[in-house]
């Protein structure tokens, strides 16, 4: 079946139902608490982000247009991040905003940093989707109360809270790749204001399938166990929340045990054990002038234990960070917020299978055959202040500035700067500039990369990375057929001045992390519209253009970065009925072609992979039931079928140094049904 008659099916799934609805248009509804956390408090789909900073936010009506079984899910019908795969073998998932890699966008947990290092490869799966209410997604340098690791943008994940209705509420879905999940939340008002919940999440991806027929499974086993208990309560001068949560999760994939050309079958083990718990305290000092003083703070353990076929990385990541900070409003229309933080980092590492250099005598050493141990030790205490000039929301200026104090990489200092105006109610300009600095750790956020026959090499030791980020944003509300057109536009520019490059091109038999030698940067303009085209349906175009090079190779060479697309396109569409009972939502994507690594050769001389990628296109449904107490979901995922051929390089033979699982540009898995049923079960 031909793209286009897929289009058409999605777009007459979509109209199928009564077109004489009344227009559920959005509006920008915000509201702030007194540790300024940003809560939607009604309105439904994505919606531009208030203040200074450029992003929108991604309510949970919006995550409900899609099966959404964890965050990295929940970007489906967003047009400004990515997610893919970043090898056929371990299910390693990767955000992409702005043209770059996860590692350069700041992940948050309700304002606190968290999902670092260690936990970065498989973070996306830690966060089941029913447990959120909220994604707040900036895009370039945000704000210096949050840090300084902020390059590209900040993704901020809010869970439901505590004191929301009082309930139990469960989600259980299944789809035809053999995967099952079961979620649970329930919240109890105890005493006053003070409120507890309980979020339970449990997945079993027991499927091994091989629809390629290569002798690896397509995407590994996966089994996760998820669970936190959380605490709030708001009161009039003070503010508490806590919670504690533990993960437990393992993945298993490799060469499926039939059709195993070697000895001995080459097998991915992965266990993850991750405990986690944060407080926050809020002392409001002055109602009127939004005076208050808060402390907050998050720690945590990840513990990793991986084998990749005859390779093994273990690593046992303990964080801990912690802030105090002031904030008021002089007037209603200058705000100071002021504070200092601490940043605690200890990693814990052992090896085998892979390269390192010898300090003393500038040798490689190989450890095939014996551990390497490395560990790494920081502590970052730091201090940062920001003012807000807010003119009637006509111009708002946010500028900000941080001192930090690596034990390892010595003080630096995080400018940054936004402003908005607004000369009409029709047109708002942000201009954005700021600089971004982050720790490269380079073993424990590449560990998928072992999932190949090259040795992997870190050319140490790496330099902090270090990038400026600027754009500019454009955005119009214009009156269109007695409706609505929202239209905006950004651009944005990140140049790099120190960076830890993923080279594939310095030395064919080997994938090697080093230092920037020469120049990075990465352009990026986005175009979106979103319209009610008629009661009840709302239709939203998007397409952003990738320009993302770097030095690569012995020589330097500037090339486009490999396996990043250099444009893609987004055209989704949602209706909902007159009463609300039905919903129907289909999402294309387009996306654009790019380049590949330099081609490894095999025996007889011949290249193993092309030089680039081509364009692909993928499309997704979902048809909503709603009852009274629950509702039924059913759709379906890649429907256009489309695949990559060959995602494992020399699959039939994963011993050699020709094997290579990190060649992912596209899906690996073909189309997929789902169904899944939301209940609120009611006060408990």
């Amino acid at each position: 079946m031909s793209i286009r008659k897929y289009i058409f099916a999605a777009m007459m799934m979509i109209t199928a139902a009564q077109t004489n609805a009344q227009t559920n248009d959005t509006t920008d509804i915000w509201k702030e608490s007194e540790l300024k956390e940003v809560t939607v408090v009604s309105g439904s789909s994505t919606r531009r982000m208030a203040g200074a900073v450029n992003g929108a936010v991604i309510t949970r009506d919006e995550l409900f247009k899609a099966a959404c079984c964890n965050l990295g899910e929940s970007f489906t019908t967003n047009p400004s991040v990515d997610v893919n795969y970043s090898d056929a073998a371990t299910g390693a998932k990767q955000i992409k905003l702005l043209g770059l890699s996860g590692t350069y966008v700041q992940m948050l947990t309700e304002n606190l940093p968290n999902f670092r290092g260690a936990a970065a490869p498989y973070s996306l799966g830690y966060v089941p989707g029913p447990w959120m209410k909220s994604i707040q997604v900036s895009k370039g340098s945000a704000s210096v109360r949050n840090g300084y690791e902020s390059i590209t943008g900040q993704i901020d994940v809010e869970y439901l809270k505590p004191d929301d209705d009082e309930g139990l509420t469960v989600n259980l879905f299944g789809n035809t790749m053999s995967k099952f999940e079961a979620n649970a939340d329930a919240n109890i008002h105890v005493n006053g204001p003070l409120a507890t919940e309980v979020l339970a999440h449990y997945e079993n991806d027991w499927g091994g399938h091989d629809r390629n027929h290569d002798g690896f499974i397509d995407m590994p086993k996966v089994r996760q166990y998820n669970l936190q208990n959380r605490w709030r309560s708001v009161g009039d001068h003070y503010i508490f929340h806590a919670g504690v949560g533990l993960l437990k999760e393992k993945r298993e994939g490799g060469q499926t045990g039939h059709n195993v050309n070697t000895a001995v079958p080459y097998l991915i083990n992965i266990e993850t054990d991750r405990y986690e718990g944060y407080m926050k305290h809020a002392f409001v000092l002055n109602k009127e002038h939004g005076t208050n003083i808060a402390f907050m703070g998050n720690a945590s353990m990840h513990e990793q234990d991986g084998y990749y076929g005859a390779k093994s990385y273990y690593v046992n990541q303990k964080n801990a960070y912690a802030q105090l900070m002031f904030e008021t409003n002089f007037t209603k229309e200058h705000n100071l917020s002021a504070g200092v933080s601490f940043n605690h980092d200890y990693l814990h590492q052992r090896a085998n299978g892979l390269l390192s250099w010898n300090s003393f005598t500038g040798e490689l050493v190989d450890f095939s055959n014996h551990y390497l141990y490395m560990n790494h030790k920081e502590n970052t205490p730091g201090v940062y202040a920001q003012y807000t000039y807010n003119k009637n929301e006509r111009l708002i200026l946010m500028a900000g500035i941080r001192v930090d104090d690596s034990n390892v990489y010595g003080t630096f200092i995080t400018p940054r700067l936004h402003i908005k105006y607004m000369p009409s109610d029709l047109v708002s300009f942000r201009l954005s500039a700021g600089k971004g600095y982050r720790t490269p750790f380079a073993y424990a956020e590449n560990s998928n990369l072992l999932a190949s026959g090259r040795n992997l090499l870190v050319d140490e030791p790496l330099n902090q990375e270090e990038a400026w980020n600027y754009g500019v944003t454009m955005a119009w509300l214009i009156p269109l057929f007695d409706k609505t057109l929202k239209l905006n536009a950004d651009y944005y520019y990140t140049d790099f001045k120190e960076q830890a490059v993923v080279d594939y091109e310095m030395d064919l038999s080997r994938i090697i992390i080093h230092n920037l030698k020469g120049k990075s940067y990465s352009h990026t303009f986005q175009i979106d519209a979103t319209y009610p085209v008629f009661k009840g349906m709302t239709v939203t175009a998007a397409y952003r253009l990738n320009d993302v090079k770097c030095a690569y190779g012995k020589e330097n060479k500037l090339m486009t970065k490999p396996l990043t697309s250099r444009y893609k396109g987004l055209l989704t569409a949602s209706y909902k009925t007159p009463l609300g009972l039905w919903q129907f939502d289909a999402t294309l994507q387009f996306n654009g072609g790019g380049r590949l690594p330099t081609p490894a050769v095999d025996s007889n001389g011949q290249e193993m992979w092309p030089s680039n990628f081509h364009s692909y296109e993928q499309l997704s449904a979902q048809i909503t039931r709603w009852f009274r107490n629950f509702s039924i979901y059913i759709g379906g995922e890649n429907l256009t079928s489309f695949k990559q051929k060959n995602p494992i390089v020399n699959a039939h033979d994963p011993w050699s140094d020709k094997f290579d699982a990190t060649m992912v540009w596209g899906p690996v898995q073909g189309a997929m049904g789902y169904i899944g049923i939301r209940i609120n079960v009611g006060r408990l």
